[in-house]
């Protein structure tokens, strides 16, 4: 019994066999000739134990001699002592076994699969994109492992992602920080893992110790996490090794906050490149572009943008210049619906009468206004002041407890911008009435950190309410951005005729699905949100080609080329109002006709 019931059911099925073995036996040696004068062999006398033993009531329909009765009757008492026990032993041993399985305490058997540590509203979206990434796949499976009940975390996938299609998600509880918890999830034989650590003010220091226990694990995957504190980077990049791909979340963050704010339209380029519904990012090695340049690989791909290379060494460059010449071990990056769609055809022809040559129009000082107040205000002001020219204004309008010491640093460190501070509540219509919303180039609306997360939500749906009002009312044109804790706002936020928003979760959620993917993407990533590398901008479309006249996107193609950049895409103001894509046009068909007007965009990639 000390031994646990594997070993009770084991010696106690062998002393069942042993009665029942015993019994027919005795039933064989003492009674061969049974009362209705035919011969009982060995086997129909062990049959007979056998019923004795599991059916006490089989004794009363015994006859013969008095001696078969009383072995029939010792065979009925063990049944009951010793086989009905077994019986016991081994229903309970069967049901302990399934609620450990409903506890979610057994090991994952699975290969090759994607391990999530730790439970947020993070893990909705990272789910329902590896489903989606999988959806090719004829089996994947995606193991989760949280201090949540395994059925809970069932129910809220079940609700919350939908159809998994031919993905299997497998949950476990445990504790993310335990390594022996995580070895439930069968890390060593993951093809990657995704680290999400909550939204507390010790998530960094989890992050750490659950790249500790992932590296003891002595997993040769791809770990993907984010790291909230820029200073604890080095930590985290230490606990992790080489295999531990970090993003630094908060100046992600205000980087893509910042580039949406002056550029309408971007957040949806960004989300249609982050998720696995539509275009994405892939690389592809093409024997037959060897010793081209750069501008033949751009035109080679119908139905794919190209934006860079990446070479034999891993050097990712975006955008290169036109008289780059391909090596043999360089790959191409490029935007495509799938990576089977990345295929060269014969370039569509080229209209060369409708191409302008246009300058880029000089940049003027801008005034932004920041609503509300958190910890990647800080980081948003620095990089708009990287990307604003010299005599633009910033105006804060906050009540939080950082915001006044946090300015006054930031007030010696800018080189471009001029900064002022309101402390009063940034929702409040009389006091953004107060501050002249129609002089403002740009605005930008964060929700606090200070309070609960679905309270600084309804404050900054508040405040856009009241932004778009007045922007009718006032006959304003200015640029609105806001930021949302909850992925679930989003779709109220786009009833706000909001065409720019920032959830700033949600893309994080995307980026790190994609690098878990791709660990090569990682590079290509920190380009793209890179004040100093190349970006992506919308640019009129007035600069590359003339408007009103039917062309193709082939055409915008090599207009771009030679201004020095790559073309990704256009936006057309018609549809700049119509959710989800807001006139957002990526990687069309070069081949497709198009025609522009006064306020259409092109997409590009390029340095400035």
């Amino acid at each position: 019994m000390s031994e646990g019931t594997s070993a009770l059911v084991a010696w106690l099925g062998l002393a069942s066999v042993a009665v029942v073995v015993a019994g027919g036996l005795l039933v064989w040696l003492i009674d061969p000739t049974p009362a209705d004068g035919g011969r009982r062999g060995f086997f129909a006398s062990v049959w007979q134990a056998v019923l004795h033993a599991l059916d006490p009531g089989t004794v009363a329909g015994d006859t013969g001699h008095w001696y078969f009765v009383a072995v029939a009757f010792l065979i009925t008492i063990g049944g009951i002592f010793i086989v009905t026990a077994f019986i016991g032993v081994l229903t309970t041993g069967l049901d302990g076994k399934l609620q450990e399985l409903r506890k979610g305490r057994s090991v994952v058997l699975e290969t090759g699969h994607t391990v999530i540590l730790g439970w947020s509203d993070q893990a909705f979206t990272v789910i329902g994109e590896l489903v989606e990434a999988n959806s090719n796949k004829r089996r994947a499976c995606v193991a989760v492992l949280a201090d949540k009940d395994k059925v809970e975390m069932e129910d809220e996938i079940r609700a919350k992602v939908g159809d998994l299609r031919s993905t299997k998600v497998v949950c476990r509880t445990g504790d993310p920080l335990d390594p022996d918890d995580i070895a439930l999830v069968n890390i060593a034989q993951a093809r990657s893992v995704i680290i999400l650590t909550g939204s507390g003010n010790d998530r960094d220091a989890h992050l750490v110790k659950m790249l500790l226990s992932v590296t003891k694990a002595e997993n040769r995957c791809t770990v993907v996490g984010s790291v909230s504190d820029q200073s604890n980077m080095p930590a985290a990049r230490l606990a992790g090794g080489p295999g531990a791909y970090l993003i630094d979340a908060t100046t992600v963050a205000a980087r893509l906050i910042v580039q949406t704010c002056l550029q309408s339209g971007l957040s949806v380029v960004y989300t249609g490149l982050l998720d696995f519904g539509g275009d994405e990012i892939y690389f592809r090695r093409e024997p037959g572009l060897a010793g081209q340049t750069y501008a033949a690989a751009l035109h080679s791909y119908p139905t794919s943008a190209i934006i860079g290379v990446r070479q034999g060494d891993g050097t990712v460059l975006l955008n290169p210049p036109s008289d780059y010449h391909i090596a043999a071990a360089d790959d191409l990056i490029a935007i495509s619906a799938d990576d089977d769609t990345v295929v060269m055809a014969p370039p569509a022809p080229i209209h060369h009468e409708l191409i302008v040559a246009g300058p880029n129009p000089a940049a003027a000082p801008k005034r932004a206004l920041i609503l509300g107040w958190n910890q990647r205000a800080v980081g948003v002001i620095e990089q708009l002041d990287q990307y604003l020219t010299a005599g633009s204004e910033v105006v804060v309008v906050a009540r939080h407890h950082e915001v006044s010491l946090s300015l006054k640093r930031l007030t010696g460190e800018v080189r471009n911008l001029s900064l002022s501070l309101t402390e009063d509540d940034s929702a409040d219509r009389a006091v953004l009435e107060s501050l002249g919303i129609a002089g403002f180039d740009h605005v930008i609306a964060l929700c606090y950190d200070d309070v609960d997360r679905q309270v600084a939500d309804s404050r900054t749906l508040v405040t856009l309410l009241h932004l778009r009002d007045m922007e009718q009312k006032f006959d304003g044109k200015f640029s609105i951005v806001s930021e949302m804790g909850d992925d679930r706002n989003r779709q109220l936020a786009q009833v706000t005729q909001a065409d720019d928003f920032i959830v700033s979760d949600k893309l994080l959620s995307l980026m790190t699905t994609q690098i878990s993917e791709n660990p090569h993407l990682a590079d290509v990533f920190g380009g793209l949100f890179d004040a100093g590398g190349c970006e992506i901008y919308l640019k009129p479309a007035e600069l590359y080609v003339r408007d009103g006249h039917p062309l193709n996107f082939q055409t915008v193609l090599e207009a771009a080329r030679m201004r020095g950049e790559s073309a990704i895409g256009y936006r057309l103001a018609a549809n700049a109002q119509a959710a989800p894509a807001f006139g957002i046009v990526l990687n069309p068909n070069k081949a497709a006709s198009v025609t522009f007007g006064p306020d259409d965009r092109v997409i590009v990639l390029a340095k400035d």
